[in-house]
């Protein structure tokens, strides 16, 4: 049996709330500087291949994708650049913040026992293993949890490549916002309630600069499967 790749995103406790009520089925993520589809100015107007990207960097193996348009270049992008989040049917563990008990405290993740009760602050859910959890100790960042400890599993269906400010409806809908936020969007009589709390939500993390630049950005759907 072929072993299914896996790698560890982050998502912040309203993200992770959200995949576990089912509202969250697509992440966003930045392109790569070296990624993204860049005009060759050298390149005489009219010509074939006008724009490139980096589809993967390696000094003896790295290669560049082209397009005449930004567009068509993106698409080979897509098509051919090892995203950093993996490809269809590859799966994603998620990192949030979580505590042990307090009386491991001063204990490293790496030297953690497998057995030791994990506590979610997303949610306050308890991971309760060889033993009960007493405390729950101090906040630990999601950078730091390791992949046993992790309690959501992903699995990858579908990776493209698109601008931000791209995104639809349905898909601002399927990136998590709250639906207190998208209400108050559509109170006040905006078109697109779901895209302008998308909007909002993005900006709290990147900025507004971020926003109004209109980055290239990785879209990764996917379906949560056990662990």
């Amino acid at each position: 049996m072929t072993n299914i790749k896996e790698r560890p995103i982050l998502f912040s406790a309203p993200m992770v709330r959200a995949i576990l009520e089912g509202r969250k089925t697509v992440t966003r993520r930045l392109v790569k500087d070296w990624q993204i589809p860049t005009e060759d100015a050298s390149v005489a107007a009219g010509e074939r291949h006008r724009w490139m990207a980096i589809a993967q960097r390696h000094p003896r193996y790295g290669f560049g994708v082209f397009g005449a348009t930004e567009a068509d270049c993106a698409k080979e992008l897509e098509d051919f650049a090892p995203c950093p989040y993996g490809r269809r049917g590859e799966r994603l563990w998620v990192r949030e913040a979580w505590a042990a008990d307090a009386q491991v405290d001063a204990v490293a993740p790496r030297d953690l026992s497998q057995g030791e009760p994990i506590r979610y602050p997303a949610d306050g859910a308890v991971r309760q293993a060889g033993c009960s959890m007493i405390t729950p100790g101090k906040g630990r960042p999601s950078i730091h949890m390791p992949r046993w400890a992790s309690r959501i599993l992903l699995e990858i269906t579908d990776v493209r490549v698109e601008r931000l400010q791209d995104i639809s409806e349905e898909q601002a809908s399927a990136e998590g916002v709250s639906a207190q936020a998208v209400e108050s969007f559509r109170v006040a009589g905006v078109d697109r309630p779901a895209g302008f709390a998308f909007r909002d939500l993005w900006t709290s993390i990147n900025g507004d600069e971020n926003w109004t630049v209109n980055p290239w950005v990785w879209v990764v759907e996917f379906k949560r499967v056990t662990p």
